[in-house]
């Protein structure tokens, strides 16, 4: 599996991106409701280290691909 570290800040905006997507479609299937929840806990997450920017290592978030395409998906 490949791993990224990347600006915190660009991946909340992402995921929030994301979720509105998501959430405008009629779809309600329960994979729909998944990567619903899974995108959530990406963007709080994302946010919650873009806060931490003034320690080091502060405002990078870890992301798998899949979690990467899963945000960067044109819904």
């Amino acid at each position: 599996m490949s791993y990224a570290a990347l600006d915190a800040a660009r991946v909340a905006k992402a995921a929030k991106s994301a979720l509105t997507a998501l959430e405008q479609t009629a779809e309600k299937t329960e994979a729909h409701q998944r990567k619903t929840v899974m995108v959530e806990r990406i963007h709080a997450l994302a946010g919650a280290a873009a806060d931490t920017n003034q320690q080091p290592g502060g405002g990078l978030v870890t992301l798998t691909s899949e979690e990467f395409w899963l945000i960067s998906r044109n819904w």
